[in-house]
């Protein structure tokens, strides 16, 4: 099947580009990373100007949507700039919320949505356990067992939202960071709560955000796969060897080619997982899967080709390339490891 954006889409894809490009995105990463996030918390405000968070969020809460296929144009552009901080957890959080006002906690919504919407407010969230949980933002890709006890940027958040089976409650504090594959990634615990709500409205409720978090990080892998097979084309156009481009020679044309296909063949998956999420279809937990799963091992794939044609100056952290590189091993185990989505994808 194919799937194209109409004009107004692409139009806020571009208008996104623009002003991320405009927003010099490496060094409020390299910020972000060292504890600072004044320049990600203003970057964080013009992204809600634009209405990416209000995407997440329903019209009798001042919000947009939800529009998951407008999300999904969003998080592919926030995924080719490699912007910083809970993105992901705070849409994911907007789902929880909405979910929960519709199964009957209508204060609780009302309380917590219009500032997500706004962007004054920046949540993270953190699925412990239960039949709603899938692999959190600080889950590694080895067991997918559906427990993550880690939030992400929890530290500089303003509210963290914990969901332990059918529980979810306020977290009054955050341990410290632990060390992470992607520094930029801020990950610890979450210290003790207030309970908002308790039943199995939540344990619905979770599974719904779970999903929408899902299909999030699996647009920003593919935006950042593309990011980095741009890099690579371009840096292979410069760098000569024998008196010629690198670009030139057989053997690096199929490697770009090779990441070029797997990012292509990605796409229309990611597309389509957010059509059955829009359409609240019974297939939208496999798709939004079986996306998850291509999008990030598409990332992945760049990244290895963008390290290996770039040679030594691919590990060097100076190079904005890294940034780019570390995220994308990030996500791939965040929000479902390649494990668990393939055997979300397998069940009858």
């Amino acid at each position: 099947m194919r799937f194209l954006l109409d004009d107004e889409q692409r139009d806020f894809a571009r208008s996104l580009d623009a002003m991320l490009t405009a927003a010099d995105t490496p060094a409020v990463v390299r910020a972000w990373a060292a504890g600072d996030p004044a320049p990600g918390r203003a970057v964080w405000a013009r992204l809600a100007e634009a209405g990416v968070f209000a995407l997440a969020v329903p019209e009798r809460h001042d919000g947009l949507g939800p529009l998951p296929t407008e999300l999904a144009v969003a998080f592919m552009e926030l995924g080719r700039h490699a912007v910083p901080g809970p993105v992901v957890e705070t849409v994911a959080a907007a789902a929880l919320l909405d979910r929960l006002g519709t199964l009957g906690d209508e204060a609780t919504a009302a309380t917590w949505l219009p500032g997500i919407a706004s962007g004054k407010t920046t949540a993270s969230l953190c699925l412990i356990s239960g039949p709603g949980s899938g692999p959190g933002p600080g889950s590694s890709s080895g067991s997918g067992s559906g427990e993550s006890p880690y939030a992400l940027d929890a530290d500089s958040a303003d509210t963290v939202f914990v969901v332990d089976g059918d529980t979810v409650r306020l977290t009054e504090a955050a341990g410290p960071v632990q060390p992470s594959a992607d520094p930029a990634r801020r990950l610890s615990r979450p210290r003790g709560g207030t309970i908002l709500a308790r039943g199995p409205q939540v344990s619905a409720a979770a599974a719904h955000a779970a999903e929408v978090a899902t299909l999030a990080t699996a647009a920003q892998a593919l935006g950042l796969g593309r990011a980095l097979l741009a890099r690579t084309v371009a840096y292979a156009r410069q760098r000569t060897q024998f008196g010629v481009p690198i670009g030139s020679f057989q053997a690096v044309k199929h490697r770009l080619a090779d990441a070029l296909i797997a990012l292509e063949f990605a796409e229309p998956l990611v597309h389509a997982a957010a059509l059955a999420l829009a359409a609240h279809a019974d297939s939208s937990g496999g798709e939004i899967a079986a996306a998850k799963v291509s999008a990030c091992e598409a990332a992945c794939s760049a990244a290895r080709t963008a390290l290996h044609l770039h040679g030594a100056l691919g590990y060097t952290e100076e190079l904005d390339l890294s940034l780019w590189i570390r995220k994308a091993r990030a996500l791939r185990g965040a929000w479902g490891t390649p494990a668990a989505c393939r055997a979300r994808v397998l069940a009858p």
